[in-house]
């Protein structure tokens, strides 16, 4: 559900949609209680919602940091394994004229090929493995052992080739496994989710506050936060969908440095 959301709606609708539901809703409950329970609008109750709400509060701190920073480290972690990917790739282009010019224009169109399928790959979701990429990637090894190495500068080249040919493939499962297998916290973290952020926007709520003036701006600052606590959240659950995804920089780059 999350991954559909992620990659449906751009994440500034989806950020200001989720200030409106949460700020504006928590918004329309604060004047609803205020008419309904006029009682609540006292302060003989507040220093009880004092103490609960800073016991919710660092626990809701604690607990959506803790989250955010590890979906943040998940994200730099794929987004370091793209960048290999793309290291080893363009050190291989770049080393392709060492050989013969059959060899060098075979290899080099069949990287290109793969470079391509492998974004083809990328930008269509990575639900599942790419037929064309891994066809693209049997015919890349295939083109480095037709290779005919002539001298010691060719021989240490496809030694050096054929150990980034197997960096990329298995960039390529990192990749594939972390886009079906990191998809957010699972339902019972996300329970506790929201679970904490309506309790940190319950106390906020009927805290006692005699002017109306006041205390709508002090729910929405929180509905605020709370929002985008959700926001990051979402945004983050997906390391190659949305906002702060990863991006196929890194792969183009290996096409542009073939295409020179």
């Amino acid at each position: 559900m999350s991954g559909w959301i992620v990659s449906r709606i751009p994440p500034g609708l989806l950020l200001v949609g989720l200030i409106v539901v949460v700020a504006g809703g928590a918004v329309l409950l604060v004047r609803w209680i205020r008419g309904r329970f006029p009682a609540l609008t006292r302060d003989e109750h507040n220093d009880v919602i004092k103490f609960t709400y800073s016991f919710i509060g660092f626990i809701y701190a604690f607990f959506i940091g803790f989250i955010v920073s590890s979906m943040w480290g998940q994200t730099n972690t794929a987004d370091a394994n793209a960048q290999a990917e793309g290291a080893a790739a363009v050190e291989m282009a770049r080393n392709v004229d060492v050989f013969d010019k059959p060899d060098a224009d075979r290899i080099r169109q069949a990287l290109l090929g793969y470079e391509k399928a492998a974004i083809a790959e990328w930008d269509g979701g990575l639900d599942a493995r790419l037929p064309e990429a891994d066809a693209a990637l049997a015919q890349l090894s295939a083109a480095y052992h037709q290779v005919n190495a002539t001298d010691d500068s060719q021989r240490s080249i496809l030694a050096t080739s054929n150990a980034n040919l197997d960096k990329i493939s298995q960039a390529r499962t990192i990749r594939l496994l972390t886009a079906r297998e990191d998809t957010g916290p699972p339902w019972p973290l996300w329970a506790v989710i929201f679970l904490t952020s309506a309790m940190v926007l319950g106390t906020v709520v009927i805290y006692g506050v005699e002017k109306a003036g006041m205390h709508y701006p002090m729910v929405a600052i929180v509905g605020l936060i709370v929002a985008t606590n959700l926001f990051l959240i979402l945004e983050l659950s997906h390391p190659f969908v949305g906002g702060i995804s990863v991006t196929t920089d890194p792969l183009h780059e290996v096409v542009a440095v073939l295409n020179r």
